[in-house]
């Protein structure tokens, strides 16, 4: 790996010293002649030639001739002197790039890990697979399963796959891994419902159109099918249609068992959806609704959780301030803004990020 980096600044030294001195010698050749001198002589020329087929007059001639030859005249007086560097400020450029090129092997050396081997992600992933699940983090799962599903096509592999690229803030992933699930068990409510729920969190909760046709595709092979239900009287509830979303929910909360806990979520549900909505000005972006505010918090709750294992993740710590700045929940978002900002606080870019992110307008 040393060998690597020397190499490589004794590369980057070579080129810099080769592209300073051929362009002073460059600097040094040119110029030694003005152009504008050829420039005014074709202008006579020219004009004599204007002349001679008489598309100018004699007087209009002797004018403008007797104006271009004052100019040549000027110009030729004109000395034009061609720069160059000397050879004292090419020995100082020398001397800078060769000092900054040992200012940085001397760090690397210092600072870095020129004995460390190479972690190719093959070897990574083999070490992954030998150690407990409970060990790994959701992105070491993830592609612990993207192996073992391209060998092995599983639907049920494809679904932990799923579960594992969601936890990784990878919605896309956890799609394309359902998708497939799908393809080989196209019966499964189950599928289509975690399809939906993905594709919605993709949609940063809103019923999207695909994830509505997952969730009906769920209904049809499973008329109980909960979860299905829920997000489609969400939708209802979305599109205005009031009265279908409040059915919906009371359909699916007379089929719940007296004990289950659930009850108390839809009858908020119901609650709030009955609620007169306020008004949204043309162009913004509607507020959830009970459900929808309860997921999103849910969401966020998890990524607190995630960058308190896993703290060293500045991008995670701008959603965070985002999010709770979305949610208007103003104390939640300084504590985190001032941890933030105390992590990052060498970082300039983070904390202009974290503080853009600070002021997102609340939904209403």
């Amino acid at each position: 790996m040393i060998s690597l980096w020397v190499a490589a600044g004794a590369l980057s030294s070579a080129a810099a010293i080769i592209v300073m001195f051929r362009a002073a010698g460059a600097a040094s050749n040119g110029g030694s002649s003005d152009p504008t001198l050829d420039v005014y002589r074709r202008q006579l020329s020219e004009l004599d030639a204007l002349a001679d087929t008489g598309l100018i007059n004699a007087e209009e001639h002797a004018t403008t001739r007797a104006e271009a030859g004052r100019r040549l005249l000027g110009a030729a007086d004109h000395q034009v002197v061609a720069w160059n560097s000397g050879g004292v400020h090419r020995l100082w450029v020398g001397g800078v790039v060769a000092l900054v090129a040992g200012m940085a092997l001397a760090l690397y050396l210092t600072v870095g890990a020129p004995a460390l081997p190479d972690q190719p992600m093959a070897g990574r992933i083999a070490q992954w697979r030998t150690t407990p699940p409970g060990q790994l983090t959701a992105p070491e799962m993830a592609a612990v399963l993207r192996l073992v599903t391209a060998q092995r096509q599983d639907p049920d592999g494809l679904r932990y796959l799923a579960l594992a690229e969601a936890q990784s803030e990878n919605p896309s992933g956890a799609a394309r891994a359902l998708r497939k699930a799908i393809t080989l068990a196209p019966t499964r409510s189950d599928l289509w419902e975690m399809l939906g729920e993905v594709l919605v969190m993709q949609a940063e909760g809103q019923e999207s159109e695909s994830a509505r046709n997952a969730f009906r595709e769920a209904v049809k092979r499973d008329p109980k099918a909960m979860v299905a239900r829920f997000h489609l009287a969400r939708a209802m509830d979305q599109d205005g249609n009031r009265d279908g979303a409040v059915a919906g929910l009371k359909a699916i909360d007379a089929d719940l068992p007296p004990e289950d806990p659930r009850h108390a979520d839809l009858a908020r549900a119901i609650k709030e959806a009955l609620a007169p909505h306020p008004a949204v000005k043309p162009g913004a972006a509607p507020g959830g609704n009970g459900d929808q505010m309860t997921m999103i918090r849910n969401m966020v709750a998890g990524l607190a959780e995630k960058l308190k294992g896993n703290p060293d993740d500045p991008e995670g710590w701008v959603r965070l301030v985002r999010s709770y700045a979305v949610l208007g929940d103003a104390p939640a978002r300084d504590a985190a803004l001032a941890q933030a900002r105390a992590r990052y606080r060498g970082r300039a870019d983070v904390i202009s990020q974290l503080d853009a992110a600070s002021k997102a307008e609340a939904i209403r």
